[in-house]
């Protein structure tokens, strides 16, 4: 396993810094076939092969254009593209573009225009503007593919019973009594046969479920009614494969040049976002599955964009239809184990040979089973789960034109108007500001809810001369943004307030912003996370301090707030205790220091997390991870993961260990809390983190042999089985410096990647945290989750010295522990 070494600028090995989803570049690999890749090829194959049909019958086009567009989005657009796992093809999202562009120009010109928009992704992939399309709302993207969902299911319900359908959504609405009064029994009998496997195969209960289960639900239904239909003799339409002699390829465009200008733009448009979406919603499948984890990269959007441009071209001058990444086919491909691109093209090269070897099959499936199946995908693409989402983020209007846009008028004009209305949104919530004042106790507090723009400058003067001259004030900014016509509006209200004797305290979101008299603008810059000692954020006072005791009016915090300003015959601070002086003074009060700490909480992070806080304490803790680490006061686990309230269940000790069971010297508070996480808490994975510097691991390399008297000599005990993994020669009850020249024997011991251990006690360090993992396997909760594959261990070790954290991994020569880059990072 190569060595990892940081992504930064002052890195010797670290000769370029790629941006996030663009991987640096590698040679030239050699398309390898394992196990793991022919089983994701198969299952992929064999939901890509109804489904491309059946898009094919939706759009109108020849059957067989949806075999070349498989065939071609899985070997070209699988070796080029960016996104390794992600299968490429004729995707839902795309039917009623194409639909659209055979009806008004002829299938020989569609073809033209799949070849063009090829070339235009290949020149937004050249110019590395893939990441803009990211900038696209979500709630646009769910709704333009919820208006061609529906779209897809009212123009193929009219196939399920028998009859054709129509050029628009209206016009088979309009139909759809008719065609109910003139339904073909047969094909309506094969269609609810249809949708009736592809509903209730994958619940089959039991073992048989278990197993049956691999086959793919879309399979199983075309077959089914495929069978049924030909043991009963029903004579209904069936698909019909023409010789391949005969199949139509592209022709030059024909047609007004600014329409089919815009049909390439909207084919490139619909094409590129959904290849793009499904690319990082690819990463974040793989990111959900550890085993993959470092195996698969990251996607590189851009290439990813030329792989989608170079299969548009090639499917287009074959004949077959344009290409985008498929959702349900790359799902199904990283579920089947794929590791590599392999299975993507291996997946392509066996439609090649259905389509080749396969024809006499095919033609026996009947019209209304690929309508059904067709209908059933158009029907999923109206996500409740995406409606609940942009509901609670407020942008249903948004999703609710764009869907209606794109069904009554089309893909183009639905993405425009939803367009128009997220940015009509975003303006009016930009000067949507609400503007507050009230009075508590004495205190007037003018609450600011919004962006303070110059929009809001008028309400907000106009409240703020409603606080009486010489009062206590508190602004609070409940905002992420302010514009410099708010700031001065702010500012020269506070230095008039001030100056009339009155006092202003001004919270809000921004840690290390201030609103303050220009002598005062080297305040207070200091972070939540900037230990007491260090703040600089106070001066010592030198007049004794105005105000009612338990009110704040404070120069600064820990916490970074937006700045306080008192009165001019204030000249030093007070806090909520009344106590005053700085809290980076060495003879500052450690009480004082955690009633300062509680009381910037309560004033600037408490606002801000009691919404959160208080949706934790209705649910309850519902961790993901168990994390185990040393009592050591500088390994903050919030800060060293990025997690918040509710992500960890923290259990810390001196050492971070874990006493095995049934010890006679056994603790049973860490087993009760290893219990307690796994069995009720059902914590997914457990992490052992150790750090450098660990006194534990000092004190127990500094032990006098038999010395356990003390409860701290009695604990380190636990770490004796470290020490024999760490000194595999050493006796551990004997002087171990006595010793120091015969380490190095034995089993091969934990290391960290790209470097040798420090010192022993960094050695130690890292063997305590691998010896950890076994005792942790010990316990009867852990073992049976495991077994179950319900739960995983991960090793961390922190380098506190370094800010860099190393997680455990094994390769040939043993345990070892690398570095965490940014480039190992997924969306």
């Amino acid at each position: 396993m190569s060595a990892c070494v940081p992504a930064r600028a002052d890195s010797a090995r670290t000769k370029h810094v790629h941006p996030p989803h663009s991987p640096p570049p590698h040679g030239p690999r050699r398309f390898r076939v394992a196990g793991a890749h022919v089983s994701a090829a198969i299952a992929v194959f064999l939901i890509a092969l109804p489904l491309s049909l059946g898009i094919a019958l939706a759009t109108g086009a020849p059957l067989q254009a949806g075999l070349v567009a498989a065939a071609v989005g899985g070997i070209v657009a699988g070796r080029i593209g960016g996104c390794p796992l992600q299968v490429s093809g004729p995707a839902a999202g795309l039917t009623v573009v194409t639909a659209d562009l055979i009806q008004h120009y002829g299938w020989r010109t569609t073809c033209a225009i799949t070849v063009f928009a090829g070339i235009a992704q290949l020149g937004l992939g050249c110019l590395r503007v893939a990441r803009s399309a990211l900038a696209v709302s979500p709630a646009i993207v769910h709704g333009m593919l919820a208006g061609i969902g529906v779209t897809i299911a009212v123009a193929q319900l009219h196939i399920v019973l028998g009859g054709t359908p129509q050029s628009s959504v209206p016009d088979n609405l309009v139909a759809l009594p008719a065609q109910l009064a003139n339904l073909h029994p047969a094909d309506l009998a094969v269609s609810v046969l249809t949708l009736t496997l592809l509903l209730l195969w994958p619940r089959i209960p039991g073992r048989a479920g278990q197993a049956l289960g691999k086959l793919p639900a879309a399979l199983i239904a075309v077959a089914g009614a495929t069978a049924v239909a030909a043991l009963t003799g029903l004579r209904l339409p069936k698909v019909d494969l023409p010789s391949w002699s005969s199949h139509a390829l592209a022709s030059l465009p024909d047609g007004p040049v600014l329409g089919l200008v815009a049909a390439v733009l909207t084919t490139t448009l619909v094409c590129s976002v959904q290849s793009l979406l499904g690319a990082v919603a690819v990463d974040k499948l793989v990111a959900a599955r550890p085993s993959l984890t470092g195996r698969v990269k990251r996607s590189d959007l851009d290439r990813e964009l030329l792989g989608q441009g170079a299969a548009n071209i090639v499917s287009g001058s074959l004949g077959g239809l344009p290409i985008a990444g498929v959702a349900v086919r790359s799902s199904a491909n990283v579920a089947a184990g794929a590791v590599s691109r392999s299975s993507t093209m291996l997946h392509g090269v066996l439609v090649v040979i259905a389509a080749l070897l396969m024809v006499p099959a095919l033609e026996l499936i009947p019209l209304a089973s690929l309508a059904a199946l067709v209908m059933a995908v158009g029907l999923k693409m109206v996500s409740l789960n995406h409606i609940r989402t942009v509901t609670r983020h407020r942008e249903v209007l948004v999703y609710a034109v764009t869907t209606c846009g794109v069904v009554f008028l089309g893909v183009l004009e639905g993405v425009a108007l939803g367009i128009a209305v997220a940015v009509g949104v975003a303006l009016h919530r930009l000067t949507r500001t609400r503007i507050t004042h009230d009075e508590t106790e004495g205190v007037h507090h003018v609450h600011v809810r919004g962006q303070l723009t110059f929009l809001a400058v008028p309400r907000l003067s106009r409240v703020l001369h409603q606080v009486p001259h010489g009062a206590d004030a508190v602004v609070e900014l409940d905002g992420s943004f302010m514009d410099h016509a708010a700031y001065e509006t702010l500012q020269d209200w506070q230095k008039t307030h001030t100056a009339q004797g009155g006092s202003v305290d001004i919270t809000g979101r921004r840690p290390g912003t201030r609103i303050s008299e220009p002598a005062e603008e080297d305040g207070c810059r200091c972070r939540p996370w900037t230990p007491w000692r260090n703040h600089q954020c106070e001066r010592p006072p030198t007049a004794p301090p105005r105000g009612t005791a338990g009110r704040s009016a404070t120069d600064g915090s820990p916490a970074g707030n937006l700045g306080t300003s008192t009165g001019p015959n204030t000249p030093g601070t007070r806090d909520a205790t009344g106590a005053t002086g700085g809290s980076g003074a060495p003879d500052a009060p450690t009480g004082h220091e955690l009633a300062r700490g509680i009381s910037a909480f309560h004033r600037n992070t408490g606002p801000l997390m009691r919404r959160e806080l208080a949706r934790l304490a209705r649910e309850g803790q519902q961790p993901s991870q168990l994390f185990l680490t040393c009592a050591d006061s500088r390994v903050v686990t919030s800060m060293i993961t990025s997690s918040g309230p509710g992500d960890l269940f923290v259990v810390r000790n001196v050492g971070n260990f874990v006493p095995l069971p049934g010890e006679e010297s056994g603790d049973d508070s860490v087993a009760a809390a290893i219990e307690y996480a796994v069995d009720v808490l059902k914590v997914r994975s457990i992490t052992v983190c150790g750090h450098s510097g660990c006194g534990a691991m000092q004190a127990l390399l500094a032990a006098e042999p038999g010395g356990a008297h003390t409860p701290l000599q009695r604990w380190l005990r636990h770490g004796l089985p470290s020490l024999e993994r760490a000194l595999p020669d050493v006796d551990v009850d004997v002087d171990l410096n006595e010793q120091e020249q015969k380490r190095g024997a034995g089993r091969a011991r934990p290391r960290l990647a790209g470097r040798g251990a420090a010192d022993t006690a960094e050695r130690l360090c890292l063997a305590n945290v691998v010896q950890q993992l076994e005792h942790l396997r010990a316990h009867d909760s852990v073992a049976r989750a495991l077994g179950a594959g319900d739960l995983e261990l991960h090793g961390m070790y922190f380098h506190v010295g370094e800010a860099q954290s190393y997680l455990l991994s094994e390769d040939a020569e043993g345990s070892v522990f690398e570095l965490v880059r940014e480039t190992n990072l997924t969306a």
